[in-house]
């Protein structure tokens, strides 16, 4: 039990600590993925801490858990702590998972529901552009473009992209949507709109949903001015607009976009993919590690607690 507790403190330790953390990442990509190797790693901690205490004994079943439970009550006699401990546990673990399964297919089905309304539209009104990820032209002069996620995934834009940007910007405008459905952004959002619709427990998963739609579009925009330039990334950002796009899409200048035009004014090196990759990694261990830390240094405390003379 006490190194169950552990565990649980450790999840709850790094559940409101790390958005502070991480908000310090300045790289997008790297911050994307300490987000969800942390999201991770918490609630892979709490649901082993939650089946910990359901085995209060070293690996007693959960069956034999009710059962002790149901004699002690026959008897007469109060359940132990360990036992009521293990039911509690279990009864939270199963009924987190029942509404994050709940609240995650529902929220797929309305995606899904959405999307297919908005390719059937797009189907007849506009004019398809083939490609890996083909694009659809509107015949609408408000410069606008998003892109859906499905197989394939597609790129929309309109015709007032060419009247209003250059074709540099239209470029780079378009390279940003296809970043979006290159890096599966679409899923990862989704993703974190569950977590925090099911789970607005800690801040960790509460803050998700809005940081990482914000640091996909981060995302996007470096890989959009790896090939065309931050100041044409931010031009073409400027002139673009976000009204008109579906709730389903990711849209250019929907999130975050005071930020995003302060990094790309001052950002004029691209950050090197070796480094990227090794600062990805190291963020994932750590995320990966802090909860075991935290938890490592509950027990000890927890064990000089309970060792020391009264």
């Amino acid at each position: 039990m006490t190194v169950a507790l552990a565990l649980l403190l450790g999840s709850i330790t790094m559940g409101w600590l790390a958005p502070r953390l991480l908000r310090r990442l300045s790289d997008p990509v790297v911050a994307l993925v300490a987000w969800l190797t942390s999201i991770a790693a918490v609630m892979t901690t709490s649901a082993v801490a939650m089946v910990l205490l359901l085995l209060p004994e070293h690996g007693l079943a959960a069956l034999d858990t009710l059962h002790h439970c149901w004699e002690s009550v026959r008897h007469g006699t109060t359940p132990t702590i360990e036992v009521i401990s293990g039911l509690t546990g279990g009864a939270l673990l199963i009924a987190l998972l029942i509404r994050f399964a709940i609240v995650g297919a529902r929220s797929a089905r309305q995606r899904a529901h959405a999307r297919e309304e908005h390719r059937s539209v797009l189907r007849l009104a506009g004019r398809r552009e083939p490609g890996a990820h083909p694009t659809v032209w509107l015949d609408h002069d408000r410069p606008l473009a998003f892109s859906l996620p499905g197989k394939p995934g597609l790129v929309v834009a309109t015709e007032g992209l060419r009247r209003h940007l250059t074709p540099q910007e239209v470029d780079a405008v378009l390279d940003h949507e296809r970043a979006h459905l290159n890096g599966r952004h679409h899923l990862l959002v989704a993703a974190a709109d569950a977590i925090a619709a099911a789970l607005p427990i800690l801040p960790l998963f509460k803050r998700a949903a809005r940081s990482i739609r914000e640091l996909v579009e981060m995302s996007a925009d470096l890989a959009a001015a790896r090939t065309h330039g931050a100041d044409t990334v931010r031009a073409a950002l400027l002139r673009v607009s976000c009204h008109g796009a579906p709730d389903s899409a990711l849209a250019m200048s929907r999130d975050a976009l005071d930020v995003r035009l302060d990094r790309l004014q001052w950002r004029r090196r691209m950050p090197n993919r070796t480094r990227r990759l090794m600062s990805s990694g190291i963020a994932s261990i750590t995320a990966m590690a802090l909860p075991v830390v935290t938890a490592s240094a509950a027990m000890f405390a927890l064990m000089l607690l309970t060792c020391s003379p009264s």
